[in-house]
């Protein structure tokens, strides 16, 4: 069975700690967070016909800048995890005192997150929540919400991607509950999984979490939010390429207004 969470629905949320409900989380199963992390030389392929190679690698900095200050702000995470290769990244995460899972190469997102999910359930965590970091606009309480959601394991909570086939947050007690299948079609793959391990399943619907930047679409989707306040959003500024892909948009309206008078 599928369950459509809406944010304001998560079990705990807005909860009184009365001395009951304080007992009750802390015998909460372990909850962590698993950041992956490629090398940001190699990032944002799919975005190649539109941006430089210098420029995609300045928005996935500014993009990772964006995840990392609102990790930094979680509440409901007991550890957080970083697998990556990447040295600036793991320098990033030895001054935030995050666990490092240090990697000698980089296969596949799949191979390196069910890397990681084994060696996160070897140290005791019993719910691994794995997040990318192309999210430029999830705040704290967006993450913290999805951590909060109760569940008996085996139990899988899962954020579609804006178009719903890819899969943008994947939280699953216990995390080696089932192996990953990240990239086209996940959304579907990673619910089928879920029904062959007999676990319970939850659909968790947040625009903030939905919306990852993969390809120009998501480009010119990610400028329809306010982006005040991030990274991404001054580095788009800075660049002009916000303005550029404005103006290429009211051209297109132009022209399609134009072929209906």
């Amino acid at each position: 069975m599928i369950r459509h969470l809406r944010r304001h629905h998560c079990a705990s949320h807005g909860q009184k700690l009365t001395p009951y409900t304080r007992k009750v989380l802390t015998r909460r199963p372990m909850r962590a967070l698993l950041l992956p992390v490629k090398d940001l030389r190699n990032a944002k392929k799919r975005l190649m016909g539109v941006l430089t190679p210098e420029e995609r690698f300045s928005l996935a900095q500014a993009m990772l800048a964006d995840i990392i200050r609102t990790v930094q702000a979680v509440r409901r995470a007991e550890k957080i995890f970083v697998i990556t290769n990447y040295k600036p990244v793991l320098d990033m995460a030895e001054e935030n005192r995050w666990e490092i899972l240090r990697e000698d190469g980089q296969i596949s997102e799949s191979d390196s997150v069910d890397a990681g999910s084994r060696i996160c359930e070897q140290r005791g965590v019993r719910a691994l929540l794995r997040l990318p970091l192309d999210l430029p606009l999830v705040r704290p309480r967006d993450i913290d919400e999805l951590l909060a959601i109760e569940c008996t394991s085996p139990a899988m909570a899962i954020v579609p991607s804006r178009d719903g086939t890819g899969t943008n947050a994947l939280l699953r007690t216990p995390p080696t509950l089932f192996p990953s299948h990240f990239g086209e079609g996940s959304f579907a793959k990673h619910l089928a999984e879920a029904k062959r391990a007999g676990a319970q399943v939850f659909t968790y619907r947040n625009p903030r979490l939905e919306m990852d930047v993969d390809d120009e679409s998501d480009l010119r989707a990610l400028l329809d939010h306010d982006l005040a306040g991030t990274a991404t959003g001054t580095w788009l500024r800075e660049t002009g390429l916000d303005s550029k892909f404005q103006s290429a948009r009211n051209k297109e309206t132009g022209a399609a207004a134009g072929n209906h008078l």
